[in-house]
């Protein structure tokens, strides 16, 4: 657990100097938290010799301080390593600068490239590591491997060799403060954590797949005892379990049979149908059914489920002869986060001129891997009696189509 305003061990000589910030209400300017976030920074003091890697974002610029100078102990830091160069973890870049002006900074040469670019910073000592240098910080040797476009171009993990201890930036992080639970053995993972480190990965990682990809087999024969992320709780059992959910997200494989029902309505109609679909799925034995509606979520939600299950339903209703500007900028996430290789299936209203269907039809056949499950069914204004058959026979064939998953 985390004592309050002060710094971790999480080894002898290694410690956590992070904290939460549960007053931020929306991250990246696009995502909601309403149950905030965790920044995490590390420092390693080793035979005299001290080295902080990472910062954290502004909101939590006075806890970061305090826990940096108290662990420092008036002692100079004389390294800086930067793994990732978003401002939510560079924002203190500034000032550690200012404060120890000597202090070697680490980092690949896009790293130094984006330091200009944000803060007009040269700094005065750099190291440029490339892939596969070691730098010795006391008694530990870190290892850099570099994460290109997990999520951004510069990323990089450090790995020290000897305490088998990944920082692996953004990767394996999640959305929500730690709130004392500084690793994830203290939690009920899957109960407190899971959904929203599936939609941080979704919509903050989903779209370079192929790079994770190319992370995982790159540490594939690296024996990794710890993952310290950037977001969230560190990992120090158990690491199989978030390995293996990255490594199905980022090869776009569903995790669970299910569905998940993503629905616009303007005047409950559309709303009807979905929760009508919903309870003749549940009584054709699917256990797991979520709904999303679009005009009161974010899309981020609905783009998690569609990582999660194997199967989508869109319903939609006509607005200005075009889809609801909700379920398109719902779609249009799912398109820009590279959902793939799942089955969908479509639901359109419009009371005089049916579009939502076509459209949805349209966008949603052009992403990959991507497979109709059932018929097209299309109401006007509300779905009328004698159509109760379509939508048990799209209930059935959605049904058949998740046993068969």
């Amino acid at each position: 657990m985390i004592p309050k305003d002060t710094a971790v061990p999480i080894r002898d000589d290694i410690f956590w100097i992070g904290g939460d910030d549960r007053t931020a209400t929306i991250f990246e300017g696009a995502f909601p938290i309403p149950e905030g976030v965790s920044y995490n920074s590390y420092l390693i003091s080793s035979e005299g010799k001290t080295c902080l890697l990472d910062t954290v974002d502004s909101s939590i610029a006075s806890k970061f301080w305090r826990n940096l100078r108290k662990t420092m102990d008036g002692r100079d830091l004389d390294y800086l390593i930067i793994n990732h160069m978003e401002p939510d973890h560079g924002a203190c870049i500034t000032q550690v600068l200012e404060a120890w002006p000597e202090v070697t900074v680490v980092g690949n040469s896009k790293t130094f490239d984006m330091l200009e670019n944000f803060y007009r910073i040269s700094p005065k000592n750099r190291m440029v590591v490339k892939e596969g240098d070691e730098l010795v910080v006391g008694k530990h040797t870190l290892r850099f491997y570099f994460a290109v476009m997990v999520h951004w171009p510069e990323v990089m993990f450090t790995y020290d060799v000897g305490e088998r201890i990944l920082f692996s930036a953004d990767a394996f992080g999640t959305f929500k403060a730690v709130s004392g639970a500084l690793y994830a053995d203290e939690t009920d993972f899957d109960r407190d954590y899971l959904n929203e480190a599936r939609r941080y990965y979704a919509n903050i990682v989903g779209k370079y797949g192929a790079k994770v990809q190319n992370v995982i087999a790159k540490l594939k024969d690296v024996p990794i005892d710890m993952i310290c992320p950037l977001h969230g709780p560190i990992w120090r059992s158990d690491l199989g379990y978030i390995l293996g959910k990255y490594d199905l997200w980022s090869r776009y494989e569903p995790e669970e049979r299910g569905v998940t029902i993503a629905y616009t309505s303007v005047y409950g109609n559309t709303a009807a149908v979905a929760e009508r679909l919903a309870i003749m799925l549940k009584e054709r034995g699917v256990e797991n059914v979520t709904m999303h509606s679009m005009t009161v979520e974010h899309p981020s939600y609905a783009v998690a489920d569609a990582f999660r299950f194997t199967n989508i339903v869109f319903a939609s209703t006509t607005y200005n002869n075009a889809l609801h500007p909700s379920m398109s900028s719902t779609i249009e996430d799912m398109e820009i986060m590279a959902v793939q290789n799942r089955r969908y299936s479509v639901i359109g209203n419009g009371s005089w001129a049916p579009q939502a269907d076509r459209i949805i039809e349209e966008r949603v056949s052009g992403m990959k891997g991507m497979t109709k499950v059932g018929e097209t069914l299309t109401i006007k204004s509300s779905l009328a009696p004698e159509q109760v058959p379509e939508l048990e026979a799209l209930a059935d064939a959605i049904a058949a189509s998740v046993s068969e998953s």
